[in-house]
């Protein structure tokens, strides 16, 4: 059994309450398999997964109002998933995807915790060309570009899952890598828009990033 404490959280959005179980904070740890170890993920970047973070919040809410129609939708990255429980509450087809070996049970409890349906998932990495996911409409995300290294790798899992005519919607807190990864998209074919996001006062804190979108 894994051995870390969690604690819940209720996050409004208008008149709809979606309910989180998160890491109690950001020590928590538990690898007793040596999963996550054999994954590459330490003890440091470990319990990120498991927090609502700021930029997680603001695509949670954009998404929250976003035209949907039947595009086939796909988080990446999903962390905690509050972008993918949200969509899955209005009833969208979104399938999920992370590369941390604790957020598929993280994101099955969430979803039974709404009392919602199941959320597809699938544990993969960017540089994985095997993982039979598909092609989607919508590809959506948030703070994944950590690294330099994040660039390269991301925007061709994207590309690679992109269908034909696609949009791509990330939000980026300003990490310094969102104006080179919006260049290799570029050369990918997408156009390229960017703007801040506006109503921000379910955030603590003031929120310095960007909403990117790329469309095909």
């Amino acid at each position: 059994m894994s051995m870390f404490r969690v604690k819940y959280q209720t996050i409004e959005f208008g008149d709809v309450d979606i309910h989180v179980r998160i890491l109690r904070d950001r020590q928590q740890f538990s690898d007793e398999q040596g999963t996550a170890e054999q994954l590459g993920i330490n003890s440091a970047v470990w319990p990120l997964f498991g927090q609502v973070w700021p930029s997680g919040n603001v695509l949670a809410h954009y998404m929250f109002t976003y035209p949907l129609g039947k595009q086939r939708i796909l988080e990446v990255g999903c962390g905690i998933g509050l972008s993918s429980l949200i969509l899955n509450h209005r009833h969208a087809d979104i399938t999920a995807t992370d590369y941390h070996p604790e957020v598929e049970g993280f994101l099955e409890e969430n979803t039974r915790l709404n009392e919602d349906k199941g959320i597809p998932f699938v544990r993969t990495g960017w540089d994985d060309t095997q993982s039979d996911l598909g092609l989607f409409d919508l590809i959506i995300g948030s703070d994944i570009l950590y690294e330099r290294e994040h660039v390269e790798l991301l925007s061709e899992f994207i590309n690679q899952h992109a269908s034909p005519h696609c949009t791509i919607i990330l939000v980026d807190p300003g990490r310094g890598h969102h104006a080179r990864f919006s260049k290799k998209m570029i050369t990918l074919g997408y156009a390229h828009s960017q703007h801040k996001p506006e109503d921000l006062d379910y955030l603590d804190e003031p929120f310095k990033g960007v909403i990117l979108k790329y469309d095909r």
